[in-house]
């Protein structure tokens, strides 16, 4: 399923190209895509995050109880919002890339401007 591009500049252009959504893999799980669009925008709808990666709210709020139970994010609530604070320097979990950290991950994925 394309997924609808942003209009804040801060934000990549998600959507996938024609072919890749045929194919039906990425190299970046899911776990990945929640953490770099919570990156870009710590205060984002989930709804919203599940839009632009593709899968359920459900999915979504998933992937969040993950991260935050293995000490990932930080979840801090604002008013009726949550607030995500990412812990870039925490090491990826797999060895072979275990010499890096979350904000590697995002520095290598986000473009600054």
């Amino acid at each position: 399923m394309a997924t609808p591009t942003t209009t804040k500049k801060s934000k990549p252009n998600i959507k996938p190209k024609q072919e890749d959504a045929k194919s039906g893999w990425t190299f970046l799980t899911n776990h990945a895509h929640v953490l770099i669009l919570l990156s870009q925008d710590a205060s984002q709808v989930l709804r919203e995050v599940a839009v632009q990666v593709g899968i359920t709210e459900r999915a979504v709020q998933r992937i969040i109880a993950d991260l935050e139970h293995d000490g990932f994010i930080e979840r801090e609530r604002i008013g009726r919002k949550n607030h995500y604070r990412i812990l870039t320097k925490r090491p990826l979990r797999h060895p072979i890339e275990s010499h890096r950290t979350i904000g590697d991950l995002i520095a290598t994925i986000i473009e600054k401007e």
